[in-house]
């Protein structure tokens, strides 16, 4: 068992147990509707505003969740059971919290602007963080200058970012949602192993102004080294063959300096990052630099900095007022005691229209586990299933689920009050933001018999009109979707996790669930290399690869 714990189940917990018999008795019966006539200050009560380090806001609304001071109360009391404070403490202490792998988890550390102390097995990492962003504002003002230049002297107008999973999501996400702050250089990101993804962007760039980086901690990741290996043979093709190019238009984010040097990168343009750095973390670290060459630098470390302000609330706040504890803890009401299974994010801003993507790897991978720091399968479900688009689209596909459906969804929206495009003089924000007001009110109020019969509707027909109303939703409001907003959103959702899997015991930074599939891929790749037929599989595999070979 793990010293970070001193319980094997979050049921072994008075406080659980509490909420339990709070949830039978009147919990499941919560009328947000009613709360509100109740409590003329509920709104006032349940809603937290952060304020960012440049000054900047951020309202978190959580007053139409299904909650009253009672249920708050124990939720507070489970978390101090749970010793959320304490394992958040060891993390940010540098401790190794990933026992399973026996590492720290210190992406905290990346967005240190401060450069206070910060320790793992001793030694102080905040000089050699500070050291890596400067080597990336250095590179990434040279490369946007124009004093970096291709092999040919013309400047670099596109930067192809190849890696998977964290050493894609983060940087595509940050990348779309920080545009309005881009350059003139085109980013470009490669994942899928699938060879349409790079050809595609082999189709578009020129080998004269493009910059490759290779994301890869290991470099020796299989799908990410497949795809740069293709990647170095077009490069090759098109430049006559000459290798001694390549160190002009490749870039390693990698800590593997033999494989590096190998593949033919400069080792003076390789970007390192430590093995406390989990991959869905990693967007605040080198695997950024598509990020600082895309928006720049100053930008990158604005966006570091929203971080950083995030991690300070987190740590020095008081439980009650604590907004990422809050929001793990509502989590964790909906999951355990509601039955919710999945949690809706929808941004009403398509500048994030990949958010709720990047929100899937961090929350699914991170809490989709079943067995506690007490090395004990649970007996109580985790890991909600994260999903969701950006709206006002997704309330023309998914959202007639959320609002008539016989599933409970709790849902985050998301907003700005001021647009990067305030076009038609603000008319677009304008129909956006009532759309968000009114999804988040129609959730909590619906409509009931009388009101659909009031506006004329008769006979079978009233049923179908009826909507239940009381289902969750927590609004987020920003003043703008800025660098360090953004920055500030995302470690407030990795903290919303953290806390989630502190209230769970279960490890939230390994990720075992993703080894196996590599593992027979390794197998079934090898079996693939010529036509006979293989036998070595249950009959439904046998006959899949059989009839792909045929096909192929």
């Amino acid at each position: 068992m793990s010293s970070f714990s001193n319980f094997k189940l979050a049921t072994d917990l008075p406080a659980w147990n509490k909420l339990q018999a709070l949830y039978d008795s009147e919990g499941k019966n919560i009328s947000v509707k009613k709360e509100f006539q109740n409590d003329p200050k509920r709104f006032q009560k349940f809603s937290k505003t952060f304020t960012n380090y440049d000054g900047s806001k951020i309202l978190f609304d959580f007053s139409k969740n299904l909650i009253n001071d009672e249920v708050l109360a124990n939720l507070i009391e489970l978390a101090k059971e749970a010793n959320v404070t304490g394992l958040r403490d060891s993390m940010f202490a540098g401790e190794h919290i990933n026992f399973t792998e026996d590492r720290a988890v210190y992406h905290v550390a990346l967005r240190n602007r401060a450069n206070k102390p910060m320790y793992v097995d001793g030694v102080n990492v905040a000089p050699e963080v500070d050291s890596v962003l400067q080597h990336m504002k250095e590179f990434s003002e040279q490369v946007r200058s124009g004093a970096w230049t291709g092999y040919t002297g013309k400047k670099i107008t596109d930067v192809v970012n190849i890696g998977i999973g964290g050493s894609d999501l983060g940087p595509v996400m940050v990348t779309e949602a920080l545009k309005h702050y881009a350059s003139d250089i085109k980013v470009h990101f490669v994942s899928n192993i699938d060879g349409t993804h790079l050809a595609e962007v082999l189709k578009v760039i020129n080998a004269e102004t493009t910059l490759f980086l290779i994301a890869s901690k290991t470099f020796t990741t299989a799908e990410t080294i497949t795809n740069a290996n293709s990647a170095k043979a077009w490069f090759l093709e098109q430049v006559g063959g000459d290798a001694s190019h390549i160190a002009k238009h490749f870039a390693a984010l990698s800590t593997n300096k033999e494989e590096v040097a190998k593949f033919g990168i400069d080792t003076k343009n390789m970007f390192g990052f430590e093995n406390w750095v989990g991959g869905r973390y990693s967007v605040w670290s080198a695997i950024g630099l598509s990020v600082a060459l895309y928006i720049g630098f100053d930008n990158f470390e604005a966006f570091l900095k929203g971080a950083e302000a995030v991690d300070k609330h987190f740590t020095e706040t008081p439980l009650e007022d604590n907004i990422p504890l809050l929001g793990g803890l509502l989590s964790v009401w909906y999951n355990n005691f509601f039955g919710a299974q999945t949690h809706l994010v929808a941004p009403f801003d398509q500048y994030l229209h990949r958010f709720p993507a990047y929100l899937q790897q961090l929350s699914m991978e991170s809490n989709g586990k079943s067995v506690t720091r007490g090395d004990v399968f649970t007996n109580y479900s985790t890991g909600s299933i994260l999903f969701g688009e950006p709206a006002t689209n997704a309330q023309h596909s998914f959202f007639q689920l959320v609002h008539q459906g016989t599933k409970l969804i709790p849902s985050d929206f998301i907003l700005a009050a001021q647009s990067h495009n305030p076009i038609t003089n603000n008319l677009h924000q304008k129909m956006l933001a009532s759309n968000f007001f009114a999804q988040a009110e129609a959730l909590m109020v619906g409509k009931d018999e009388a009101q659909v019969k009031a506006e004329g509707a008769t006979g079978g027909l009233v049923p179908h009109k009826i909507f239940s109303g009381n289902r969750p939703t927590t609004s987020i409001l920003a003043q703008k979707i800025t660098p360090a907003t953004l920055g500030a959103l995302i470690a407030y959702y990795e903290h919303v996790t953290f806390t989630e899997g502190a209230i769970w015991n279960i490890n939230s930074f390994d990720q075992w669930g993703v080894e196996l599939g590599k593992v027979l891929a390794k197998v079934i790749g090898k079996e693939l290399d010529d036509s006979s037929k293989i036998s070595s599989h249950d009959a439904s595999t046998n006959g899949l690869i059989n009839q792909f070979k045929a096909w192929m």
